[in-house]
């Protein structure tokens, strides 16, 4: 038997299902008293004496009171991916459920339940806000003021110009300098933006992809001067460059040399900086160009698999690097979809790792993850009706089972955030970790119906995203088709249609508006002397460096890029630039004579 989605596709039938540990009773909970006669049948029944009706006959009778019930004419039964949604679930739509295979329990294969045996009883989520703006000093105070209010991480956000590769002087970055980001231009930069913060003891994760390997380069250079140890560092880079060409579009060279600059990174790291998460292969901004969440699911775990293979085919045992990888997921406003795309994402990866790839270690089968709410569900329109949809959206990752979470702040839409939106999202976490009870018990949705009917769903949808994928060559060939881009601009089309006809309801902003509204909110404003800073610190780095060490640590960059995969390591001599304080444009630059430059064709 199958389903359609909202536009036609088939879904296949697929049913699966579970059950949980039992927690010990609380102190003061009444236990039954021993002897006492089991409590079968409801209160009237018991009271009567009289049998209850079959499990078919009350279905049977609740379906035609609602063949002849009225329903509301807004009623739109679709989630955000299509899926169809029924009035109500029951046992026949989880037959065939296997607990041991499709649930297992905590920290067990295939980790539908979490990845951990205690989850957030033995160890709360990491609460990291998103944070950067301006210069490196404006942003490292804003990093001490989140710490000082209760962060346990730091999430580092970087400019346009830093995450496409340019220095803040060169003429592309005009305008854009320290807008949407921190401006990291060199090892003097990082210097600025992390001091007074030991490396050594918190965990940062860095949001960059095209030059992610020149931030890791500064990052480790930085560590080095203050003298940590890389095997004590902690933290996440993103480095996922194929989802830049899918969705966000900053990328620095081509799919083949951005993959290679990868392996290398994550061999390197693999070596000396065990303990960092050498890639967070990222869904996030898939669902922030308009995806479904069946397509980010798929579409992101398509480009976990590619990494793995390209790893593979350097010669790296997989169980030496895989524990290392990890995952970035968006949380949208569909909030049972989201839990369940969570709990089947590491379902999905499991399984492959385990019997596709031949991954021997657990491991390296689980899928660590961090996640943040979507910045594209925000509006300017009653900009407060923001921390609504925030909160419900972090509560959905952690309901699936997240290790880290981002909540945005409710200004985002408008500017970057201002210091009382931030607390505001930081505290929010705070409220859902310890005021709601939801970290107090595993997983507490499994063997719901509607969620285990869910979560198989958008696995289905996802395998068959993985036939198409491989059918057409895989995900860079997919990409050089335009495969993926159409797909989310489908998407992304569909969703805005079914706004504009109130099929789904945005509050404040296609119903319940108010066109008289006036802003009451502080912004935060970028001036453009950020700008002209930026570049005379640029200049002045230049001056008293040694130029004949950092032109032969280019040079070196240079003549590495150019080997054969597997012959130098261009992380190593990324390194050696940014001790040297090269500026990222010119590691770029070295890299570029060799890599070159990548043009998107265009799809209409």
């Amino acid at each position: 038997m199958a389903t359609r989605t909202r536009s036609g596709a088939r879904i296949p039938a697929r049913s699966r299902g579970g059950a949980g540990r039992v927690r010990a009773a609380h102190p003061t909970a009444r236990a039954t008293r021993p002897g006492a006669p089991a409590r079968n049948g409801s209160r009237a029944e018991r009271a009567s004496g009289k049998a209850a009706p079959t499990w078919e006959a009350q279905r049977l009778a609740w379906e035609q009171r609602v063949a002849s019930a009225k329903q509301r004419p807004d009623v739109y039964p679709f989630t955000i991916s299509g899926l169809p949604i029924k009035p109500l679930y029951t046992p026949e739509d989880l037959a065939g459920m296997d607990p041991a295979r499709d649930l297992g329990f905590p920290g067990e294969y295939p980790y539908t339940r979490g990845i951990h045996s205690t989850m957030y009883r033995g160890r709360m989520f990491t609460m990291r806000q998103f944070a950067g703006f301006g210069m490196p000093r404006e942003s490292n105070a804003r990093y001490h003021y989140l710490l000082e209010h209760g962060q346990t991480g730091l999430s580092i956000a970087f400019d346009n110009p830093t995450i496409m590769g340019y220095d803040s002087d060169h003429p592309k970055a005009h305008g854009e300098v320290g807008k949407c980001g921190v401006a990291v231009d060199s090892l003097r930069d990082m210097e600025i933006l992390l001091e007074g913060i030991d490396p050594g003891t918190i965990s940062t994760s860095m949001t960059i992809n095209g030059p992610a390997s020149i931030m890791f380069g500064f990052y480790l250079a930085n560590a080095e001067k203050r003298g940590v140890p890389f095997d004590r560092l902690r933290g996440t880079l993103q480095n996922d460059i194929l989802k830049e060409y899918i969705a966000q579009k900053c990328w620095c060279f081509p799919p083949r040399p951005s993959l290679r600059i990868i392996v290398d990174l994550i061999e390197f790291a693999t070596r000396r900086v065990p303990q960092w998460n050498t890639i967070s292969i990222s869904g996030y901004h898939i669902r922030e160009a308009g995806s479904t969440a069946g397509q980010e699911l798929a579409f992101t775990l398509a480009d976990g698999f590619t990494y793995v293979e390209e790893c593979v085919k350097r010669g790296l045992d997989i169980d030496d690097f895989a524990p290392r990888l990890s995952f970035f997921w968006n949380s949208h406003l569909d909030f049972f979809e989201e839990i369940a795309k969570l709990r089947a994402a590491r379902r999905i990866w499991a399984r492959h790792m385990r019997d596709r790839f031949g991954a021997k270690r657990p491991e390296s089968w689980l899928m660590r993850f961090h996640t943040q709410t979507a910045g594209c569900s925000l509006w300017d329109k009653q900009p407060e009706n923001n921390i609504v949809r925030t909160a419900f959206q972090g509560l959905a990752a952690v309901l699936g089972g997240t290790q880290s979470l981002h909540t945005n702040s409710m200004d985002e839409t408008i500017a970057l955030p201002s210091d009382k939106a931030v607390k505001i999202a930081l505290r929010t976490q705070q409220v859902i970790a310890h005021e709601l009870g939801v970290t107090e018990t595993i997983d507490p949705l499994a063997g719901s119906y509607y969620v285990e009917s869910l979560t198989n769903a958008l696995e289905e949808q996802a395998e068959d995203y993985f036939r198409q994928i491989d059918g057409m060559g895989g995900v860079v060939a997919g990409i050089e088709r335009g495969f993926f881009q159409r797909e989310i601009g489908l998407a992304a089309y569909q969703y805005q249609q079914e706004m504009e006809r109130k099929q789904r309801v945005i509050v404040g902003v296609n119903e319940y508006v108010e066109p008289d509204e006036k802003l009451e909110i502080p912004i935060l404003y970028i001036g453009e002397e950020v700008e002209e800073e930026q570049k005379r610190s640029i200049a002045e780095l230049r001056r008293p460096r040694d130029g004949r060490a950092t032109t032969a640590a280019l040079k070196a960059l240079t003549a590495a890029a150019a080997s054969a995969p597997g012959e130098q390591n261009v992380m190593e001599k990324i390194l050696e630039a940014a001790r040297a304080y090269a500026t990222e444009g010119e590691i770029r630059n070295a890299m570029r004579e060799v890599y070159g430059d990548f043009v998107e064709s265009v799809d209409f």
